[in-house]
């Protein structure tokens, strides 16, 4: 089974220096962006399975970047989890509002960071696992097992 992907996108050196210490602990295939842009082509083109976004970038802030991939059919799957200093309510309705998948506030707390990483990976999961159950029952179903 593949490495899950993890788009990391920060442009502070420090903050990303401080996520991909915190995620080289996983098994998860990383990868690292440092502003909207490039964010934004990183995810058509490498597909990751989650996005770690930072909202204070250069070019496009991280409530643009978050909308555009929600709204393109080829990313809207990635799991957005936003990432910032901002901790005002009008900002997490801005994030909501962009379609993230989750939001917290820097100074961020390795395990909580990795809880949620964990967390928001399994439950991308969950819809495929119910389909091949759901199938898995029409088939016998069918063969007349069950009632």
């Amino acid at each position: 089974m593949a490495k899950e992907r993890v788009l990391v996108a920060e442009d502070n050196p420090e903050g990303l220096e401080l996520l991909e210490a915190y995620l080289s602990e996983t098994d998860y295939d990383i990868q690292t962006v440092t502003d909207g842009d490039e964010t934004l082509r990183k995810a058509r083109e490498w597909h990751p399975d989650l996005l770690l976004l930072d909202v204070m970038m250069p070019k496009l802030s991280g409530f643009e970047v978050c909308k555009q991939i929600k709204a393109d059919p080829a990313t809207r799957d990635i799991v957005v989890l936003m990432v910032t200093a901002l901790d005002q309510p009008s900002d997490i309705d801005r994030a909501v509002a962009a379609g993230t998948n989750d939001f917290f506030t820097k100074p961020i707390n390795k395990t909580e960071l990795l809880l949620r990483v964990r967390s928001a990976l399994s439950s991308r999961k969950l819809p495929g696992q119910l389909d091949q159950a759901l199938a898995y029952i029409d088939g016998v179903q069918r063969q007349g097992s069950l009632p």
